[in-house]
């Protein structure tokens, strides 16, 4: 069985069929997905997902991207992830300078100490970080570094920076998940650096709705397609698609801390 570690269900993409996409899942062998959480309007939609479905766990958290939006405090987000047990992560949270434009270094100072919020509430609350870094490698180990994020460690999600990110990423108890992205033709990169990536620190995501893999790329993504990705990177990798999903999916229960007895 495969575990999407990444995935926006509460998204408007699925909101008339839900069911179907669900159901897509368990014909594909997708065991469990994680939605996450990107602004605060809409975590009680994420968090509804989780609750009402017992193979569904969610996260809380605000996406760097999101400028515009209600600022989450320290207080709310360890509040908020110790009162659900369905949460299991604080984020997505992290850097990204892609689109910054003529905005200046200092202008962006603001994304930076969200990030330092989401990062002191999970080590408070004890719930693992899920990162988003886009063009911003150095300063989000840095921070990371700062922080003391290697007492609760985490995933970096749709991991597309370099073997050296990755390597330091995991030097501070940080999987490394990879999306759709991999599958790509244009992925030369991402692949030579899945192949270095250890299978006992790696993840698999969709990033639903986005990032479709090869052969849906251009569709609609879902957390049945993260199969595709699984299947891509067990033969890049040359080990057997079975290897692959079970410790894919051993590693999701443990960088989140699940019991699996409970299962």
């Amino acid at each position: 069985m495969f575990i999407d570690s990444h995935c926006h269900l509460d998204f408007p993409e699925f909101q008339s069929r839900l069911p179907e996409v669900l159901a897509n899942m368990q014909t594909a062998k997708v065991s469990n997905a994680l939605c996450v959480s990107v602004d605060l309007p809409d975590f009680p939609n994420v968090l509804k997902l989780a609750q009402d479905h017992s193979h569904l766990y969610a996260s809380v958290g605000v996406h760097p991207d999101y400028e515009d939006t209600p600022e989450p405090s320290y207080d709310f987000l360890v509040e908020t992830a110790l009162k659900h047990p369905k949460i299991i992560a604080i984020g997505e949270t992290g850097l990204d300078y892609y689109r910054m434009g003529d905005r200046s270094y200092d202008s962006m100072e603001w994304q930076r100490e969200r990030f330092r919020t989401h990062i002191r509430a999970s080590i408070t609350c004890k719930k693992p970080l899920i990162i988003h870094t886009r063009s911003a490698s150095e300063d989000t180990i840095k921070i990371l570094k700062e922080e003391g994020a290697d007492r609760i460690g985490g995933v970096m999600h749709c991991f597309t920076e370099s073997l050296e990110m990755a390597k330091a990423a995991m030097e501070m108890g940080f999987y490394i998940s990879f999306s759709g992205i991999v599958t790509f033709k244009s992925a030369k990169d991402l692949q030579a650096t899945c192949k270095e990536v250890p299978l006992d620190r790696m993840l698999i995501e969709t990033d639903s709705p986005y990032l479709a893999p090869i052969p849906y790329r251009g569709k609609i993504n879902e957390p049945a397609w993260v199969a595709k990705v699984g299947e891509f990177i067990a033969n890049l990798k040359g080990v057997a698609i079975e290897e692959l999903a079970e410790q894919t999916s051993n590693n999701f229960y443990q960088c989140f801390h699940i019991d699996r007895s409970y299962l």
